[in-house]
């Protein structure tokens, strides 16, 4: 046996959130003691209760948490763990910790390190795997990485083409570039993004693929030398380069074509020396030829639907092949049953650019009892969602006898799940996986910019919706609703983003008549617009934020809370935010002098600031970059004019609102809208 490989009491999760949760409940039932870490800002998190020990590693940035290599080893001395196993993220495929767990006298539960550092960079892989006779995307990825030769290897390449940072992974640091123009700003640009990301600024350049599928075969070896894989999962459906919908097995792939991309996976594996669970991902075309892209060498986020076919546990495996067992199955043993497919829900604001989100979970309904599906969270009422990690929460996963089965069975469970208190995905989950050419498996790459345009549009409420979140803010949700309104009806004006409405209650026998107005500039004062819509409270549980109200015949399950004058609502399978506009003018009283105000979109730390006050700027230009949820996010000059303030200071935090510079209009400028600055995400 070798001695990275070896049997242990004691494993320390090296990680944070549903995955630390996931893999602990595992390891209970092998009977193995659970150590948990933390940063400050997961004091009180659902991990550290779940553990048997918890160790605080640091401060609530990665850097001087989870990914304090020192900090972790510590841990592991201090709570008597003896193995450690890294989750995905933070430093899974980062071989100085598997090297470092190593030379601490405990074992990694994962590959060598030797594997980890020869299919960690992108470019080094590609060589690799080229050398193994494995089918790569044209591109290059030699070691000179200067200006001059990147821009002369990208037109012998050709475009379209894609620029990628060679470590790391996540879509970060990666750019598509249409045209030679475009070239030199993508090459900088990633450079930048990967640098923070990753702390190396290597670059790849590869043709582009066009409306290729994201196909990965799971490979598993253990320390005897066994090697198998467990079929393949599609990850096409992306946003950003990063991954939404994962599913198993891919539509595309036939039992003649999985029997090639698994044989080339497994013999990559070998030809590495592999052990553990790793990840063997390519581009499929149109024609059926596959090309590589690059090995995770980790569990991975979707390694759920491939236990759903399987019915393995793969964090078990992982275990297992560490304190070095055999796998526990053949390549012949191995059988796909029906079909899995899983959804991500973030912490993201989808119309502003899917732009990561914090704040506190005021509610968290999970999908009833009977939906027949696995969610993997942390989620937690009363707690706080941080801006420092990922902007995924949970995983929902559904599993059917055949993909449509399975696909019913998921967006029913994502339209029953509540999220309130920080904007999320779910929207747009559910739009996924209820659009025809999903159901259909018209899927690729560039499935959302070609069918989903509309979903990253904000959702316009329906009418009814609007009555129920009056009832609610108004406070009408727990059987004082008869003694408050028998004196006057109640009116508000609600809004939901750059939408008004005007909303009065009536009182009406046992219930009210909610009349629903648009409000604008525009509104007329005979009611014009409106609709009349009879509202009764059938069921309410005010403590938990629960009702039953009948609007108009159609009975609505809500969820409700306040966080302050805003009132949070789930209805008809989203989530809304609205705000009453008595609230909304208080808070902005003595900000007309706001005009080309950069804001913060989110509490995030400050990576660089562009311009100096007083500087002229174009429109359009740079001027304040942020970074939280381990993406940056660039603010830009609303309209052309002169940086009158800029509070903003590099290496400093900002909170979601706060001012960060603001732009007084050049004369000659015409106007962009007041107030508002433009946000680019980048992932």
């Amino acid at each position: 046996m070798p001695a990275s490989t070896r049997p242990f009491h004691t494993l320390l999760v090296a990680n944070r959130g549903e995955i630390a949760l996931r893999i602990m409940r595992t390891a209970r039932r092998l009977g193995l003691g659970v150590v948990a870490v933390y940063s400050e800002a997961d004091r009180h998190g659902a991990h550290v209760a779940c553990a048997d020990r918890a160790v605080r590693i640091g401060g609530a940035a990665p850097r001087d948490s989870y990914l304090n290599i020192d900090a972790i080893i510590a841990a592991a001395r201090t709570s008597g763990a003896d193995a450690i196993h890294p989750g995905y993220g933070f430093l899974a495929e980062n071989a100085d910790f598997a090297e470092a767990v190593a030379a601490a006298g405990l074992v990694f539960v994962g590959p060598p390190a030797a594997a980890i550092r020869a299919m960690g960079n992108k470019a080094q892989a590609k060589r690799l795997m080229q050398a193994a006779d494995m089918p790569c995307v044209p591109g290059y990825q030699g070691e000179a990485q200067d200006d001059a030769t990147l821009l002369a290897e990208g037109a012998r390449i050709g475009f379209p083409l894609m620029v990628k940072a060679a470590a790391g992974g996540g879509g970060r640091g990666m750019r598509l570039v249409q045209e030679r123009a475009g070239l030199a700003a993508a090459l900088a640009s990633a450079r930048s993004e990967a640098g923070a990301a990753f702390g190396s600024e290597e670059l790849i350049l590869e043709r582009a693929v066009i409306a290729p599928r994201h196909v990965e075969i799971q490979v598993f070896a253990d320390s005897q030398g066994h090697v198998i894989h467990l079929g393949e999962r599609d990850c096409s459906v992306q946003r950003r380069h990063q991954k939404v919908v994962e599913e198993a097995p891919s539509p595309a792939v036939g039992p003649a074509l999985r029997a090639r991309m698994g044989e080339a996976a497994v013999r990559a594996a070998r030809a590495i020396g592999y052990v553990g669970a790793g990840t063997m991902e390519f581009l499929l075309d149109a024609q059926g030829e596959f090309y590589f892209m690059e090995m995770n060498t980790r569990l991975q986020v979707e390694h759920a639907v491939t236990e759903a076919i399987t019915g393995f546990d793969l964090v078990e495996w992982q275990l297992r092949v560490a304190a070095g067992e055999p796998l526990p199955v053949s390549q012949d043993e191995v059988a796909l049953r029906g079909h899995a497919i899983e959804v991500r829900l973030t912490a993201e604001d989808v119309p502003a650019g899917f732009l990561p989100q914090g704040g506190p979970v005021l509610r968290w309904r999970p999908p009833a009892e009977g939906r027949e599906v696995r969610v993997d969270h942390a989620l937690e009422e009363g707690g706080t969602i941080p801006t420092h990690y990922d902007s995924m929460v949970a995983k929902l996963v559904a599993h059917g006898s055949t993909r449509e089965e399975a696909r019913r069975k998921l967006l029913r469970a994502v339209e029953d799940c509540v999220l309130l208190g920080v904007p999320t995905n779910q929207g747009f989950l559910a739009d996924c996986l209820a659009h025809p050419a999903f159901a259909a498996n018209d899927v690729h790459t560039g499935f959302v910019a070609t069918h989903l345009q509309a979903a990253l549009q904000p959702a316009e409420p329906a009418p009814a919706v609007v009555a129920c979140a009056a009832l609610a803010s108004a406070g009408l949700l727990d059987g004082r609703a008869t003694a408050v309104l028998a004196a006057a009806p109640v009116a508000m004006t609600l809004r939901l983003g750059e939408r008004a409405w005007r909303v009065t209650l009536y009182p009406e026998g046992a219930g009210w008549q909610a009349q629903v107005q648009p409000a604008g500039d525009h509104e007329t004062r005979d009611g014009a617009g409106a609709q009349r819509l009879p509202l009764r409270v059938l069921r309410a549980d005010p403590a938990r934020g629960d009702a039953l109200v009948e609007c108009a015949g159609a009975a609505w399950p809500l969820v409700s809370a306040r966080d302050g004058q805003v009132l949070h609502l789930g209805a008809g399978g989203r989530a809304w935010r609205f705000e009453r506009e008595d609230a909304r003018r208080r808070r902005g009283a003595g900000a007309a002098a706001g005009d080309g105000a950069l804001l913060a979109p989110l509490t995030a730390r400050i990576v660089a600031v562009h311009v100096e006050e007083g500087a002229s700027v174009a429109a359009g230009q740079a001027l304040v970059v942020l970074e939280a949820m381990k993406m940056e996010h660039t603010l830009v000059a609303p309209f052309a004019g002169v940086v009158a303030e800029l509070p903003a200071r590099a290496g400093g935090q900002a909170r979601a609102g706060a001012l960060l510079a603001r732009v007084q209009a050049a004369p000659a400028a015409s106007a962009g809208q007041p107030g508002s600055a433009t946000v680019e995400g980048q992932a």
